[in-house]
């Protein structure tokens, strides 16, 4: 089963989703700090769930074909999306700061995701 590609595409049509919920049901219901933390989620939603799919991609192809490394990236990416946007959309609309605390874990998990992707093309170029 395509995993990757399936929880990317699931991703990008929940990004496309809230970025849509963002823009018209919140537009007057948040203030423009807290939408502007929800456009930065789904922002970085729809471009991991991009890396989700080229993972997946990836992993069913010829070119890269299945490694440790593509699989650890898609997971990387995929608990980055949930620990990264999902803190985001918690704090507009919660307003609760702490949660702002959580952020940074998922930007490490998509840092380290984007770092496994690489050693995975870097193995292959060998």
């Amino acid at each position: 089963m395509p995993f990757f590609i399936i929880a990317g595409a699931v991703n990008a049509a929940l990004a496309v989703a809230l970025g849509a919920f963002g823009a018209h049901a919140l537009k007057e219901k948040l203030s423009e700090h807290y939408l502007a933390i929800w456009e930065t989620a789904v922002q970085y939603q729809m471009f991991h769930a991009l890396g989700l799919i080229a993972v997946g991609i990836l992993m069913s192809s010829s070119l890269l074909g299945p490694s440790a490394q593509l699989s650890w990236a898609g997971y990387l990416l995929l608990a980055g999306i949930i620990i990264f946007s999902g803190s985001l959309y918690a704090l507009s609309l919660s307003g609760v700061g702490i949660l702002g605390a959580i952020t940074p874990i998922g930007g490490v998990a998509f840092i380290i995701g984007w770092v496994m992707f690489i050693i995975a093309a870097v193995k292959f170029g060998k």
